[in-house]
């Protein structure tokens, strides 16, 4: 591909993305834009940084079940998450800032407002971050989260998920967006993923489970790969 074709525009499928107002998700009645969006032309900073290829990291930043030990393993069941960033033409995204962070096996978080009734694990700190390689690849090994209820309807459970951030090759590029795990019956009764019209976009947010990427005998692994802006990107939560 010629420097010409990545320079190209390419237009959002608007059909693809959630509208900003679903009154079934409640929290879109208060945070949906009352007005018309403004374009704000970005600025070469955003558009041509950070740099993370000289981010030192932990040798367990990526490595949920060592980086908060204190003395144990966390409890749940293990599991890689491991794919593939790529920007809008397919090409690799290389040594770009995945995030992530997630509940406990139990479906809490490690945060002070999280009250859920389902106890901490001593041993499961809940993040971790990683660089992607050469060629887009980035690896995690963790627990499963475990569902929880939220207060959007008497009776409303988040499925299993994990949270992800990519910053991609510019400030302009960063994504949040959520990883779902195949087969999970929560995933089409949830009004976040309700909020999606179309169930191809919907199930891009889904980690299929990938026997090849298995340890054998340890966990099984998930495979979640990032599309970055363009008509196929990953979709991300209502703003």
């Amino acid at each position: 591909m010629s420097a010409l074709d990545t320079r190209r525009f390419v237009a959002r499928d608007r059909n693809w993305q959630p509208k900003g107002y679903t009154p079934d998700y409640k929290a879109t009645i208060a945070r949906s834009p009352s007005q018309a969006l403004v374009s704000i032309p970005q600025s070469l900073s955003e558009t041509t940084g950070p740099d993370f290829s000289h981010l030192k990291l932990g040798k367990y930043d990526n490595d949920l079940l060592l980086n908060f030990n204190h003395g144990g393993l966390p409890v749940g069941e293990r599991v890689i998450m491991c794919g593939r960033v790529v920007d809008q033409y397919g090409k690799p995204v290389p040594h770009t800032l995945v995030e992530m962070w997630q509940a406990n096996a139990g479906g809490r978080y490690r945060h002070k407002n999280d009250s859920y009734l389902a106890p901490l694990d001593p041993n499961f700190g809940g993040v971790g971050r990683t660089l992607t390689d050469a060629d887009g690849y980035y690896y995690f090994r963790n627990i499963k989260p475990g569902p929880y209820p939220w207060r959007n309807g008497p009776n409303e459970w988040r499925p299993s998920h994990i949270h992800v951030s990519i910053s991609g090759p510019s400030i302009a590029t960063k994504l949040i967006t959520q990883m779902y795990f195949e087969g999970d019956p929560l995933f089409s009764k949830c009004p976040i993923i309700r909020a999606i019209a179309n169930p191809v976009a919907a199930e891009t947010l889904i980690g299929r489970l990938d026997l090849s990427s298995n340890v054998p005998m340890d966990c099984l692994a998930y495979r979640f790969n990032i599309v970055l802006r363009g008509q196929r990107h990953t979709r991300f939560e209502n703003q």
